[in-house]
């Protein structure tokens, strides 16, 4: 026997309840202790920079710091030597970036194959990653040494020739700082490559050689398409950070020579702390972010074309 829906009375049942306010005030001591910092150590410096690229701060100055609007940005579209920064850092990011991937992806792909000592290998892979910047600089300055370094070592028992200032040319300067970039870079690369190849279903492989499918074949119709959400990420996110390198070029060349290697994040570090440019420098990084949340918001962009 059929019946009639009840009708709805109004009543709240306890399901219907709304959150009571202390619950809420719970949950926000929770979030807290990792909220804090972020708004102390990110948050707020980022907001406090970009009120100082508006004024004429510098250091040792006596007089009061004023508010001159968009002064430093109108001196930032004629500054020459800042947007020479600006390429050198766009040529250094590519520079890095692409071959870091391709060499890190030939090494995934090797690390994936079942090898003797394999472990081995993967936790050889991963040991510049464990190396702070500031020592790989100095490793690497060892390595380029004009005079004892063991590259020129070895060019010279090669007869190559006696080898050369690598860091100080004028015309090798760059390319050997790029060198070392992808060296330092590649651990990270690989390891997040390596999952993304381990991930791939091997039931695929096995259909594709079945099929008859060679290894690039089965690579570019199996591999690259479940390895391309992750290369896409891995890609994006080098760049930004390549982007945005200091420390290990200022310790490798600090810039020289003749500004060859000065990337955009030295040349406003030399304008805070060697001139006291306080207000120009947070101008040159309020631009600085401004282009990294362009790329960010293209990538996004990408990737929710992707998922639809």
């Amino acid at each position: 026997m059929l019946t009639a829906p009840r009708r709805s009375t109004g009543r709240t049942t306890p399901e219907r309840t709304a959150r009571r306010p202390g619950r809420d005030l719970g949950a926000w001591f929770l979030v807290l202790p990792a909220l804090l910092p972020i708004l102390l150590l990110s948050v707020g410096p980022l907001l406090y920079g970009i009120a100082l690229a508006f004024t004429d701060a510098q250091s040792g100055r006596t007089q009061a710091t004023r508010w001159t609007g968009t002064l430093n940005f109108q001196d930032l579209l004629h500054d020459t030597l800042f947007w020479d920064s600006f390429r050198i850092g766009l040529l250094w990011a590519v520079g890095v970036t692409v071959p870091q991937f391709l060499l890190s992806l030939g090494l995934a792909l090797l690390l994936h194959q079942d090898l003797r000592l394999r472990w081995l290998a993967r936790a050889l892979a991963i040991v510049p990653w464990a190396m702070p910047e500031v020592v790989v600089g100095i490793m690497w300055r060892l390595v380029y040494n004009p005079d004892a370094g063991v590259l020129n070592e070895t060019l010279h028992d090669l007869g190559l020739g006696d080898g050369r200032a690598w860091l100080s040319g004028l015309g090798t300067a760059l390319p050997a700082v790029i060198v070392v970039g992808v060296w330092a870079g590649m651990p990270q690369t690989t390891v997040a490559l390596l999952a993304g190849v381990q991930n791939t279903p091997r039931e695929l492989h096995e259909a594709a050689a079945l099929d008859g499918a060679g290894a690039w074949r089965r690579f570019r119709t199996v591999t690259w398409p479940a390895l391309r959400p992750v290369a896409l990420a891995v890609s994006a996110l080098n760049f930004i950070w390549n982007f945005n390198s200091f420390a290990l070029v200022y310790v490798l060349t600090n810039g020289g020579p003749g500004g060859r290697t000065r990337l955009p994040m030295l040349f406003a570090y030399e304008e805070a702390f060697r001139y006291g440019q306080f207000g120009y420098a947070a101008a040159m990084g309020c631009v600085l972010v401004a282009v990294v949340s362009v790329l960010l918001a293209l990538y996004l962009v990408g990737r929710l074309k992707e998922e639809q």
